[in-house]
């Protein structure tokens, strides 16, 4: 047997294994809701900021207590059903408490890193928490579990077919100077796949399409360009993964990067536009 044969079918395995222990979990949180859910949440975005500052440590000065704590407040602010304004003011106020820590390092260490420590402490809020938050927020919906379930079927459905895809098939590199292995026929397996999860979805639960179409259609686009997004991250900081947390895909930030743009994008057409 062809030795990338076997590497190629234990990766699947291992991927397989890991992949469906975590798919437990969401889908668990889901059904569950509730306190359920945002203990998933809660888990799932604190693992993740971690590794995103640890990126961001190669390059700039971040504070990551003020990021996760700003995070947990985010988070319990959705729980507890506060307002969308109510979250965007808790957000709001963050860079002031960066500065805050920035003031007294100044007049005590006569050194500060204001500028660089308010971008990425902000950034990892907005780029990681406020998605989750978003989630949290949609479960609250009385659609919420089927929108949620769809979410997360059509932004896996598409990581599953353009892997396996890209692989087998792929030819025609995507973006080689930042993710070297994605081809252009990985990333329409993946499109493809996210649609056709949708539409059977929309079809078991008889839910009319358009919705369900237009939410797998997203996740197939965004969600492969926040997965390239998420690469250049790693590229720029000289990491492979930004985690080793879960075997066969790296850590909490690598799993779920294509998630935080559907999320974003879910939350801003079926929470404010279609509302």
């Amino acid at each position: 047997m062809d030795p990338s044969s076997r590497t190629f079918g234990s990766e699947i395995i291992i991927r397989a294994l890991s992949g469906a222990f975590v798919v437990l979990a969401i889908l668990g949180g889901i059904l569950l809701g509730g306190i359920y859910w945002s203990f998933i949440v809660t888990l799932i975005t604190m693992v993740s900021l971690w590794e995103f500052y640890n990126l961001l440590s190669v390059k700039v000065k971040v504070t990551r207590g003020i990021g996760f704590i700003s995070a947990l407040l985010l988070i319990a602010a959705a729980t507890l059903n506060f307002s969308s304004a109510a979250i965007l003011a808790i957000t709001a106020l963050i860079p002031f408490l960066v500065l805050c820590i920035e003031i007294i390092r100044r007049q005590m260490l006569q050194s500060s890193h204001a500028i660089f420590n308010m971008g990425g402490t902000l950034v990892g809020l907005i780029f990681i928490a406020l998605p989750w938050t978003f989630l949290v927020l949609l479960r609250a919906e009385p659609w919420g579990t089927m929108l949620l379930i769809t979410l997360f079927a059509c932004t896996w459905s598409c990581d599953i077919t353009a892997y396996l895809v890209g692989v087998r098939w792929g030819r025609t590199y995507l973006c080689e100077n930042v993710s070297p292995k994605k081809t252009w026929e990985g990333f329409a397996a993946g499109v493809a796949g996210s649609l056709f999860c949708a539409g059977l979805l929309a079809f078991a639960w008889q839910f009319p399409p358009f919705p369900l179409l237009l939410l797998g259609l997203l996740c197939g686009l965004a969600g492969q360009i926040g997965d390239l997004g998420e690469s250049l991250l790693k590229r720029e900081a000289g990491v492979k993964d930004a985690g080793k947390l879960i075997p066969g895909h790296g850590g909490m930030l690598d799993r779920f990067d294509s998630i935080l743009v559907n999320a974003t994008l879910a939350f801003l057409i079926f929470e404010v536009i279609w509302h």
